[in-house]
């Protein structure tokens, strides 16, 4: 039980901190929150729990494939966000991303890889 609280400690204060750095820089917080800290986290917390090395690369292998979908929420979030506001922006966001997550499943299985 005391693992777990340590997992949620430490997971739950990298993101306070990175928003507490993207409240004063906005470039150096993107950049922080850009970098793979929750999946290298995540391998890490697989690691030290005695998962199999094939479980940890299958999680880094299947991140890349989840990350993509979510690069154009990234460029499209600005320009929703002046157009409809910051809750607008945050659903069509995620409508933008859904998509994009079918797309890339629908791509990556013409190709072989099953990501669903």
């Amino acid at each position: 039980m005391t693992w777990i609280v340590w997992k949620y400690l430490i997971t739950a204060a990298i993101v306070v901190a990175v928003s507490e750095v993207a409240k004063r820089s906005d470039r150096l917080g993107a950049l922080i929150a850009a970098l793979p800290l929750v999946t290298l986290l995540a391998m890490a917390w697989l690691h030290f729990e005695d998962a199999p090395a094939e479980k940890i690369a299958n999680h880094a292998r299947y991140t890349f494939w989840y990350v993509i979908p979510t690069l154009p929420m990234f460029l499209a979030f600005p320009a929703l966000m002046a157009r409809f506001g910051f809750w607008g922006a945050m659903a069509a966001s995620a409508v933008i991303t859904a998509l994009c997550f079918v797309a890339v499943m629908l791509i990556a299985r013409r190709h072989g890889i099953q990501l669903a």
